[in-house]
């Protein structure tokens, strides 16, 4: 009886010891992995219970880098196996083009359903966080609306510089329209007399305003 006791004792220090050996190989353990444009990234993961991951990738000289902190021993399948835990995020930052800017929340599949102090969070980066497409929205809206202003004042501009064109085209034409009419009435004048003229040379004393009057419409 003793013996099994002690068997079942010792079975269940080896168990712990194993989890307590996996937990130290997850912390302070470092997971190489490259982007979708080839960024070579590598992870490191360190604490206990609140436990920091930072990322830090390079690619053509230049680099860039983010922090995550969150408690991954709420989830118990992490507990179990947090290797597995750390080649899924691993597995999931592979498909991005950037390891830090497109992915604020981390939630590998194992731990899904977990709460969400559970996941990992973004708390710091060098590059700025993608706006949400929301935002996007918001901000494509903003623009469109500033261009169709931007063409309206424009389209009344142009309006108010035709109209203003026109109305000075007016006050030309009316300016210039008196000083011909007394040269055409002049030479209505000059007209006048002449059939005056030939109507006395040629019709009766008492038919003269009628031949002047014929004679001026023939003679345009």
């Amino acid at each position: 009886m003793k013996t099994v006791i002690l068997l079942i004792a010792i079975c269940c220090m080896g168990g712990l010891g194993q989890k307590q050996a996996q937990k130290k190989r997850s912390n302070g353990e470092e997971i190489h992995f490259q982007t979708k444009i080839k960024d070579s990234c590598t992870m490191n993961m360190s604490g206990n219970g609140e436990m920091k991951l930072r990322i830090e990738c390079k690619n053509q000289g230049k680099s860039y880098w983010c922090e995550y902190i969150g408690k991954p021993s709420i989830c118990r399948p992490f507990n179990n196996n947090p290797k597995v835990y750390w080649n899924q995020i691993a597995l999931e930052l592979r498909k991005r083009p950037n390891a830090c800017q497109f992915t604020l929340v981390l939630k590998p599949a194992m731990c899904q359903k977990a709460p969400t102090d559970a996941h990992m969070k973004q708390v710091t980066s060098s590059k700025k966080p993608n706006q949400n497409p929301s935002q996007q929205a918001d901000t494509a809206n903003q623009g469109k609306s500033i261009q169709k202003a931007s063409a309206s004042l424009k389209q009344v501009k142009e309006t108010q510089a035709g109209k203003s064109a026109a109305r000075k085209a007016g006050k030309a034409k009316s300016s210039i329209l008196p000083l011909v009419k007394p040269t055409q009435h002049g030479q209505g004048s000059e007209n006048d007399t002449e059939a005056m003229k030939l109507a006395r040379e040629h019709c009766w004393e008492s038919l003269y305003a009628f031949c002047s009057y014929i004679i001026s419409i023939f003679r345009g």
